[in-house]
């Protein structure tokens, strides 16, 4: 049985007063038949730790460091998420990936330096509009996907993979169920050839999941729960998509 997985990924957004209200919500909205987690902003780790301490909620980072110390300002180590108790860290965000230029490597590199640590990677894959119009979906997210394998080799069965097609991120736009369906079989299949263990490895989906299309998202049979973007802010809305998993 693969582990249902909900994380909410709350991007450049936060305060300390809101943060408060949602994951006391979060916490009040238990038992999820999923394990849920948030990715919160680095300067909100150490409260989000303290809020949800003692309960079965889960946190980590939105990205890490690939160098382990050193003269790397404005980084953050591997070591400084341990410290803070992250069980994940996001790897590869399409955001990093086009806004700061993160090349397949490096996102393969800090999934590496993550499982390192005992922090499981989130490796974040998926095409633009463009790519799929183009008929590339399946080889840009296999060539993405493949470096990460690579550079983990015997601990790749360790990671999370979540899929999320640029084109729908933020914009409104979902991916039908069947085009997501088709997507995490190819991904599923690259996992079980190169690992021997991709039948029991958690896929997410991530892309303008909401409550309203959250179960039939995740009723599907390669998608194993969602990485939440802007739903995953209003705790209504998040603790809903939380439910929708069985």
């Amino acid at each position: 049985m693969r582990r249902k997985l909900v994380v909410g990924n709350w991007k450049m957004n936060g305060s300390r007063p809101a943060n408060a209200e949602l994951l006391s919500a979060l916490r009040a909205g238990r038992p999820y038949a999923a394990s849920v987690a948030v990715c919160v902003p680095f300067v909100y780790l150490s409260e989000t730790a303290a809020t949800l301490a003692g309960s079965d909620i889960q946190w980590g980072a939105q990205d890490v460091s690939a160098h382990e110390q050193g003269a790397y300002t404005g980084e953050v180590s591997v070591a400084m998420l341990a410290e803070a108790g992250c069980r994940y860290t996001l790897v590869g965000h399409s955001e990093r990936r086009a806004l700061h230029a993160e090349s397949d490597l490096l996102v393969a590199q800090k999934a590496q330096i993550a499982l390192s640590r005992g922090i499981t990677p989130i490796v974040c894959v998926g095409e633009t509009l463009a790519e799929r119009q183009a008929g590339q979906t399946e080889a840009v997210v296999k060539r993405q996907l493949s470096a990460v394998i690579h550079q983990l080799a015997h601990c790749a069965a360790e990671m999370v993979v979540a899929y999320e097609p640029v084109w729908a991120i933020g914009t409104g736009l979902t991916a039908t169920p069947e085009q997501a369906q088709a997507v995490h079989a190819v991904l599923r299949a690259q996992l079980q050839a190169a690992t021997g263990h991709g039948q029991a490895m958690t896929i997410l989906y991530g892309g303008s999941v909401k409550p309203d299309n959250a179960a039939t998202l995740f009723a599907q049979a390669d998608i194993d729960g969602g990485l939440i973007g802007g739903a995953s802010l209003k705790a209504s809305d998040f603790i809903a998509i939380c439910r929708a998993v069985h």
